[in-house]
């Protein structure tokens, strides 16, 4: 029998316990001892993972780690940092989790089937490592995933029917495995691009070179459940304990109520003046998934931003290459010193406006800095430069862009503008597609960057300017003479950076004039297909080792996005299904049917206007000019 006194000591202590270790760290401490076994996992020759410091309360202020304004864990990006060992089945712990990014790695072992358990997760790249196994077939629970990679590794067995499942897959890449038996064909891998199951020798079916015939020749892996979650081992309450129990909880909400107040009016109070903190009185606050970095740690970065780290100029200013104090590359972008009108608040769109779109196509803006003399944005480098430095201004010792490498970065530049036209809101324009704002990750993937000119638009309302921004010869017409852009402003746009990749050509180049040739790229282009003197099109570069039917395709689809009437242009949702071989045949054809009217007419109206001319001597005298 416990005493009185007993029973007070015990309740006394629960009641500390609770107070002093929340729910919330504890939650906090579950998400860190699972990294931290990761880490154990692991071996790290960079010491990447050095700041995985279990002694810690929380991972939150651990690189590499990003975490929501509750300190849970939202992210985990170790891409490209020389791992290698297993993952665990502890990742399954990190519930809030929405980006797993552990690719260009020597990661082995098999992908763990607990991270079905991941069911707020959007993207999983796994791809180019060393997994071998099956695909788990509990990823079919992850209904919120947009983004899965696992190709480049030596996945085996059938490709779980499961994955159908998720409604919300954007990109899915199973090539470069080992996988087998029929690719499944209901559900969302039909809208998928066949390329996504290549070099799988064994697999047949949609997607793949090879049709199936009879049943698949290997049977699916046997169903594996995760483990439950160990719980720690207890004992039973008698009477005395639950009384104790009472009492503790009692005096932890009495204790715990101020705190919990306090809580609720930080959450609710409006974050106004969020952008005139000065950076260094907090250099780890967060905005979603951005860091704010102190300006001392960009400096260190940049060498004092030297010259001799400058990559680019823009309007806004110069952009610096860097390196942060994890190893990482970045590209710091670096406002004018003067405060040019705009300036201020292009910042903070900019900021805001990035930290809404995330998608695999478009440039992640990782933080920034504000200081009361400086404004500075932090990017991932993007170690291959731009699409437009790859066909122009590549130096002699590296390869140009081959044609398949062309076809990806048009189908991922049209990914990422769709995601900003139809997947945010408010939607987003970009207002500036070219060549060079399409860069080129370490596996020339495309990626849609500066959003510098980007202005957010309401659904109804298209957005009407007091200064047309731009880049002659990638500007629409209609921007041009009434300053009102929409998401067809950037159709054309992407229209014309269609024909840069296949001409390697500049959008507006004075040098064509030498040969007597248009000066804009879509008039060249146009003239020459007139004379059907196709091979004159193509870039020199490509040394002919390309798909004459698919330049002709990838010429089709510039040529209908950059028709003169924006309402005639695709939306960029229906650019990508043509550039995947849905519609783009139909489409062409009913273009081609106006076109040709068009012209009749145009011929006709010029043959009126010969004969009026020629049988009325009195035209030749009319006066344009008006008056003298």
């Amino acid at each position: 029998m416990l005493t009185v006194e007993r029973r007070f000591v015990i309740a006394w202590f629960l009641c500390l316990v609770l107070v002093f270790h929340p729910l919330g760290t504890l939650l906090s401490n579950m998400e860190g001892d699972a990294l931290h076994t990761l880490r154990a996992n692991l071996n790290d020759p960079n010491n990447v993972l050095q700041s995985w410091d279990p002694t810690l309360v929380n991972p939150c202020k651990w690189f590499h780690v990003t975490c929501n304004n509750e300190s849970r864990v939202i992210r985990v990006d170790l891409g490209n940092a020389a791992l290698s060992g297993q993952l665990v089945p502890q990742l399954g712990q990190l519930k809030n989790l929405q980006y797993l990014e552990i690719y260009s790695n020597n990661i082995s072992g098999t992908i763990p089937f607990e991270l079905g358990n991941l069911t707020n997760l959007v993207s999983l790249d796994l791809y180019l490592n060393n997994f071998a196994g099956v695909i788990p077939d509990t990823l079919g629970n992850l209904a919120q995933l947009r983004f899965l990679r696992l190709n480049y590794n030596s996945l085996s067995g059938q490709i779980p029917k499961s994955l159908t499942n998720i409604n919300s897959l954007q990109v899915l890449d199973l090539s470069n495995n080992n996988l087998s038996g029929e690719v499944p064909s209901t559900g969302s891998f039909s809208l998928l691009t066949p390329i996504s199951f290549a070099n799988n020798p064994l697999l047949c079916g949609p997607g793949t070179t090879k049709p199936c015939s009879g049943s698949p020749p290997f049977s699916p892996p046997p169903p594996c459940n995760p483990p439950a979650p160990i719980s720690p081992q207890g004992c039973g309450i008698s009477s005395t304990g639950a009384i104790a129990g009472g009492v503790a909880a009692g005096a932890a909400l009495l204790f715990a109520a101020p705190a919990i107040g306090f809580a609720w009016w930080r959450r609710r109070k409006p974050q106004e003046h969020f952008f005139d903190v000065p950076a260094e009185e907090d250099p780890e606050v967060h905005l979603g998934q951005l860091k704010r970095f102190s300006l001392r740690e960009l400096q260190v970065a940049t060498d004092r931003f030297s010259n001799k780290n400058i990559f680019g100029r823009g309007g806004f200013g110069k952009v610096y290459k860097g390196r942060l104090a994890d190893g990482s590359l970045v590209a710091v972008k670096r406002l004018k010193e003067e405060r040019t009108p705009g300036g201020e608040l292009q910042f903070q769109t900019e900021v805001e406006m990035i930290s809404m779109a995330v998608h695999r196509n478009l440039l992640r803006l990782r933080g920034f800095c504000m200081t009361p003399t400086e404004r500075l944005l932090v990017y991932p480098y993007m170690v291959n430069g731009s699409v437009a430095s790859c066909l122009r201004e590549r130096p002699a010792s590296q390869p140009p862009l081959d044609w398949l490498t062309r076809r990806r970065i048009a189908l991922g530049a049209a990914r990422g503008l769709s995601y900003l036209h139809d997947h945010c809101d408010p939607k987003i324009i970009h207002r500036d597609v070219k060549a060079a704002n399409i860069l080129l990750d370490e596996h020339c993937e495309a990626v849609v960057g500066d959003f510098g000119l980007a202005k957010l638009m309401d659904y109804k309302d298209t957005h009407v300017t007091t200064a047309v921004r731009g880049t002659i010869g990638h500007t629409a017409p209609e921007y041009l003479s009434t300053g009102k852009s929409s998401e067809k402003t950037d159709v054309f746009g992407y229209g014309i950076m269609l024909l840069e990749l296949i001409t390697g050509q500049r959008a507006l180049d004075l040098a064509r004039l030498a040969n007597d040739d248009d000066v804009m790229l879509l008039d060249w282009v146009k003239a020459l297909l007139k004379e059907k003197r196709l091979e004159m099109l193509v870039d020199p570069d490509l040394q002919n080792h390309y798909l004459e039917a698919d330049v002709e395709s990838l010429i089709q689809v510039a040529l209908l996005c950059t028709q003169g009437s924006p309402l005639d242009r695709p939306k960029m949702s229906e650019v990508v299904r043509m550039l995947e071989g849905d519609g783009l045949a139909k489409r062409w054809e009913e273009w081609q049917k106006v076109e040709v009217a068009r012209q009749e007419f145009e011929m006709a109206l010029h043959r009126n206007s010969e004969w009026i001319i020629d049988s009325t001597d009195n035209l030749h005298a009319v006066e344009l000019s008006g008056p003298r």
